[in-house]
Formats: C-alpha cells, structure tokens, sequence
C-alpha cells in the first residue's frame, strides 16, 4: 500500500550529511520526496512510496545516521498523491 508521511527529526541532524543520507536511503529503497533544514535546528522530510520501504527509510534515517543523532522523531501521515518522483535535497 502507498503511503505518504511528513516527518520531523529532532536532535544533533544538521550539518552532519542527514539530508544526504536521508536522500541515500530513498533512492535504495525507491521512495519519493524530499528533505531540508528548518529554521529551528531539525530536518523535515518527506516520504512517498510502499509503506515498508517508506518505514525502512524512517528507521535507517533515525538509526543509521553515522554523523547525527535523533533524540525525537514526529510523523504525521497524509494522503499520497504521488506528485513527487526522485528524492530531492530542498535549500
């Protein structure tokens, strides 16, 4: 089933490569959407594809980071609306 999920990374994830790894993880396991910086500290992302690739990218971007370190994650799901295709880095 295809899912789509907002999620904001808490912790130490900017300026480590999060994004690039976040963008790594998609492309491995074939989900669309997009990363960036926020203007608190945090990375938001979001995550278009089948719901075990996209819960497989959450957790390799949560467990996975070798430079980062997420304190706290929040996902708020959304209809998929499949208007996204790659992965891209957002400045």
């Amino acid at each position: 089933m295809r899912v789509r999920v907002r999620v904001i990374f808490s912790g130490r994830v900017q300026g480590v490569f999060f994004r690039a790894n976040a963008q790594k993880y998609a492309l491995e396991h074939k989900v669309d959407g997009w990363a960036r910086n926020t203007l608190n500290g945090d990375v938001e992302a979001m995550f278009e594809g089948e719901e075990t690739d996209v819960d497989m990218v959450i957790q390799k971007c949560q467990h996975e980071q070798p430079y980062a370190r997420v304190d706290n994650i929040q996902v708020f799901h959304e209809i998929p609306r499949r208007d996204v295709s790659g992965f891209k880095i957002k400045y």
